[in-house]
């Protein structure tokens, strides 16, 4: 019997109960909404209830998916129903989920994903008198959005760019004023796709067809001689190569400032803002394990897993504890300094579903002064001549371009090194964007120590 003529299986659409994916995208919504991360809580629960690869890859897609579109399913599933503040909490969570395959999931028909939220509005907990009116609720209101959603979404304005892409007003108007209404809007639309999966291959744990032999189906880039990028799912934590530490997972962006630092064998260097690792171990890997490497970390607990992976990954390193603006960092000047500071997220928040309803505008400026100690800290702190690169995971003008010019520093020009990531608003910086770069959004400077 061929696959499309098959009779589903338990589980399945059509199999009278709702999916396995499904069920523990569901478990995950509701400790969300408990205050869980995202990512954390579908790890564990996926953990817990040992489920297929495939299955749990779904789920991912799903959970991912609803947590970063939640503004505007709420509109949908709002504008659906006369009494929307009458829906309990954990039906909203079934009727997001539906209204997220509906609008966005181009693999599920609109009647199957109705009748898996059907399903699953069955299963929740509580009397079993609710369970009808829960189960007739969600067919109601999903049957609506299906009709009348794809219109509504269609008849938003320019103005409503903040509503129709799911982001808070204030980071999508940040977007806007740093990068232009056609950019911004694009970053907003890529950070409700999935975002690319890469790793680092670590030389200083073996060679890179070591790791090749147990990857599946990747490609490289040609500018980051050990980044993979992932085409097709790869269990890396269960990986004989990441257990060896022979490699971690890093956005192709995020190896950037590393390569930008240029570090040497034989140099003293200081990561600033160290943990959780990942460019602290990769600044030792392109010094082939032999330039002296100093991290610092604010808290007791990452500092710790700092010290932790740069074992495991080879990377010899003296971990320092304490606020990198004015710890006490003993042994004269840098070579090399990074400082990977703190920031708002705003370039990589398709890997990190709930960030942007995490994030408060109010606490835009107090990270912005922290920027500005950390790199005139490292501007003291390396030798005259010295390379200091600033960099961020943010898209914000007000964490990168201005933050770097407040420093007076000279810039030094990465663009011939990275070309195609200049930043239109500051010469010799890079910008990378999702939409355009196929990674993580990123910001990257390199300044000349005075």
């Amino acid at each position: 019997m061929s696959s499309h003529s098959r009779p589903p299986r338990k589980g399945e659409p059509g199999a009278g109960g709702a999916s396995p994916a499904r069920r523990l995208a569901l478990r995950v919504l509701r400790r969300v909404d408990d205050g869980a991360y995202a990512d954390r809580a579908l790890a564990a629960e996926a953990n817990r209830s040992e489920i297929d690869p495939r299955d749990r890859q779904q789920a991912q897609r799903l959970v991912f998916g609803t947590v970063q579109m939640r503004r505007t399913l709420d509109w949908l599933i709002d504008g659906a129903t006369e009494r929307p503040d009458r829906i309990e909490p954990a039906v909203r969570d079934v009727l997001r989920l539906g209204t997220y395959e509906i609008i966005a999931s181009d693999g599920t028909p609109d009647r199957a994903a109705v009748d898996q939220a059907v399903y699953l509005a069955r299963t929740l907990s509580g009397s079993r008198g609710r369970s009808p009116a829960r189960a007739g609720i969600v067919n109601a209101v999903l049957r609506r959005i299906a009709t009348e959603g794809p219109g509504r979404l269609a008849a938003l304005g320019a103005d409503d760019v903040a509503l129709r892409n799911s982001f808070p007003d204030w980071i999508a108007a940040g977007l806007t004023r740093s990068l232009g209404r056609d950019d911004a809007e694009a970053v907003m639309a890529a950070a409700n796709q999935a975002s690319e999966s890469a790793i680092r291959w670590n030389p200083l744990r073996g060679p890179r067809a070591q790791l090749e032999d147990e990857v599946p189906t990747w490609h490289g880039d040609p500018l980051l001689p050990e980044a993979l990028v992932l085409e097709e799912p790869f269990a890396l934590e269960d990986s004989e190569a990441y257990a060896s530490g022979l490699v971690m997972a890093q956005s192709r962006a995020s190896m950037i400032p590393a390569h930008a630092l240029d570090p040497q064998p034989g140099e003293r260097i200081l990561d600033l803002c160290a943990a959780p690792g990942a460019k602290a171990t990769q600044i030792a890997a392109l010094a082939n394990g032999e330039a002296e490497i100093v991290a610092v970390e604010l808290h007791d607990s990452r500092a710790s897993a700092l010290r932790e992976l740069a074992e495991r990954m080879g990377a010899t390193m003296t971990v320092i504890t304490g606020d990198g603006r004015d710890v006490d960092i003993p042994g004269g000047q840098f070579d090399a300094v990074l400082v990977d500071a703190p920031c708002t997220g705003t370039g990589v928040l398709a890997a990190r579903p709930d960030a942007r309803w995490r994030r408060r505008e109010e606490a835009l400026a107090p990270l912005v002064a922290i920027q500005q100690g950390l790199l005139a800290r490292a501007l003291a702190l390396v030798k005259p001549g010295g390379r200091v690169v600033y960099s961020t995971c943010s898209l914000l003008r007000e964490e990168n371009e201005d933050v770097v010019l407040a420093s007076g520093a000279e810039v030094e020009d990465l663009t011939d090194r990275f070309p195609g990531m200049a930043s239109p608003d500051l010469a010799g910086a890079l910008r990378l964007l999702p939409h355009i770069h196929g990674t993580d959004g990123f910001f990257v400077a390199r300044l000349t120590g005075r």
